[in-house]
């Protein structure tokens, strides 16, 4: 039986959409993850940062599952629910609706393009938590909120959050950028630790002016990725607790893969964050999943379009 999919991306985040809607491949939580690691593979013919499945929901108009590369499953994940929630608002013929994910059931709308061309869609990052259980985080207190966290460093000040996807986030200068001080603590944090019994997204953001920040996220079970989108919600909203930006203003976001934008809501006591983004198709492809071997693919033209706005963010980031 062959597998029908797509290789879409969000912010240059990739993976691979497999709808079973209205197809039962039969597939057992063992297979999905051996898809995950098997298909995502950069030394594949597809390779991608993880798989979207896209599934009917029983309370929402659709329900989408993902699976990281090294064959893990996410809570959530910002870029692949843009390219889901297109997937579905086309398929169902809408340009608004409510999609089941681990923790939450997330709206997902089309918006007006971020870009001349670009397809665009809002999903809404929901719920927020800075109680450390929620990631989880093992310390002696409820939150870390623009503190030290001396067991893991000294020099960086980190903001924990759950968005449900657990974050660390720093705000750090050019040097600490630079260095390979992200990859040191994200590997550590990601292995085996006392800090995040089940690892974490690490974060570093730097500030580039008034509502725009660049972000590069070590994604748990993906490693650095050009893009991470509960990770560029968390560090927006890491940036108006500070004084940096703005609740209910726009966010312009810079990441590796282009940019996005962000709009944090605060009510009473809660939040909730608007990523407003790209969601490109690159291409659909049938594959034997015997071997993973594509039989039939088709190009979609719209990369092209996206390559014009990597260059427009590319421009921001080289001032």
């Amino acid at each position: 039986m062959m597998i029908e999919l797509i290789k879409c991306h969000g912010s240059g985040n990739d993976f691979l959409l497999i709808d079973e809607m209205d197809r039962d491949y039969g597939f057992t939580e063992e297979r999905r993850a051996e898809l995950a690691k098997q298909l995502c593979d950069r030394d594949s013919s597809l390779g991608a940062d993880g798989i979207l499945y896209i599934l009917n929901s029983e309370r929402a108009d659709g329900r989408m599952r993902v699976f990281n590369s090294d064959g893990s499953e996410a809570s959530m994940c910002g870029n692949g629910l843009r390219c889901a929630g297109r997937y579905i608002c086309e398929k169902l013929g809408l340009e608004e609706i409510i999609v089941e994910t681990m923790k939450a059931d997330l709206q997902v709308k089309k918006e007006a393009d971020i870009f001349p061309g670009i397809p665009t869609y809002l999903v809404g990052i929901s719920p927020v938590s800075f109680q450390v259980r929620d990631l989880p985080l093992v310390i002696d207190q409820e939150t870390l909120i623009q503190e030290r966290l001396p067991q893991l460093n000294n020099e960086l000040v980190f903001t924990a959050v759950a968005v449900p996807n657990p974050h660390l986030a720093a705000i750090v200068n050019d040097s600490q950028l630079d260095s390979g001080l992200q990859k040191e603590l994200s590997e550590k944090v990601n292995g085996q630790n006392e800090l995040f019994p089940d690892g974490v997204n690490v974060s570093f953001i730097k500030v580039l002016g008034k509502n725009q920040i660049y972000v590069r996220t070590f994604e748990r079970g993906v490693g650095f990725t050009n893009a991470c989108g509960t990770a560029m919600s968390a560090s927006s909203l890491v940036t108006c607790l500070i004084g940096e930006n703005q609740a209910e203003e726009n966010i312009s976001v810079f990441n590796n893969g282009g940019m996005v934008r962000c709009v944090v809501h605060k009510y009473e006591d809660s939040y909730k964050i608007d990523l407003i983004g790209n969601a490109t198709y690159l291409y659909k492809a049938s594959i034997d999943p015997e071997n993973g071997s594509v039989m039939e693919k088709e190009e979609y033209s719209e990369q092209e379009l996206y390559r014009k706005l990597q260059e427009h963010a590319q421009s921001v980031l080289n001032k």
